[in-house]
């Protein structure tokens, strides 16, 4: 009897002691990948806003206006929600230059679903202002600056991607590779 108990007791210990160390090792785990992310945000401080953008692209490529408008009033959050304190002050200064204008053409593609020629109008804009704000502060990833000449009555049209493959974001599933790279962003 006295054995049984022991052993009881004994497995009861050793039972506490591997949950325990497993909870240990997952708050480790968990905590390693908030200060990656941390650290990868400190690296990037437009890691929303890129991420944001290249969502809304590559659904204004797939001509998907109700995903476009979803990834553009995500992105309002984003630019809401910045943390210049990451940014150096010229380019802080640049950030509040583009971030109204940014912010209102996001607004008005995730407020105009069903609407993707509309969506494509302001996305050209926000495009130039994303890509004026990799410029100066880097995307912390590889980016592509392409360009489709046909949009807008062959006026063209540029966007930022995170492949060299084009898809076209302006001409959609018509014309799906239409466009080069024009430019390369470390």
């Amino acid at each position: 009897m006295k054995a049984l108990i022991f052993s009881i007791a004994l497995s009861t210990i050793f039972f506490a002691a591997c949950n325990s160390n497993g909870t240990k090792q997952a708050t480790s785990e968990t905590t390693d990948m908030a200060m990656n992310e941390t650290a990868a945000t400190a690296d990037n401080p437009l890691k929303g806003i890129v991420t944001g953008y290249l969502n809304l692209k590559n659904a204004l490529a797939k001509d998907d206006d109700k995903g476009a408008a979803d990834a553009g009033n995500g992105l309002v959050k984003v630019f809401d929600g910045f943390d210049k304190s990451s940014l150096t002050a010229d380019q802080a200064k640049i950030f509040a230059d583009i971030q109204t204008d940014a912010r209102e053409h996001a607004e008005h593609i995730g407020s105009n679903a069903g609407n993707i020629g509309h969506q494509r109008e302001h996305f050209e804009t926000l495009s130039k202002d994303v890509y004026d704000l990799v410029k100066v502060t880097g995307a912390g990833e590889k980016l592509y600056y392409s360009n489709c000449p046909m949009y807008n009555n062959n006026k063209g049209a540029s966007w930022l991607s995170e492949t060299k493959d084009i898809h076209n974001p302006y001409l959609g599933m018509s014309m799906e590779t239409c466009g080069a790279v024009k430019e390369e962003l470390n």
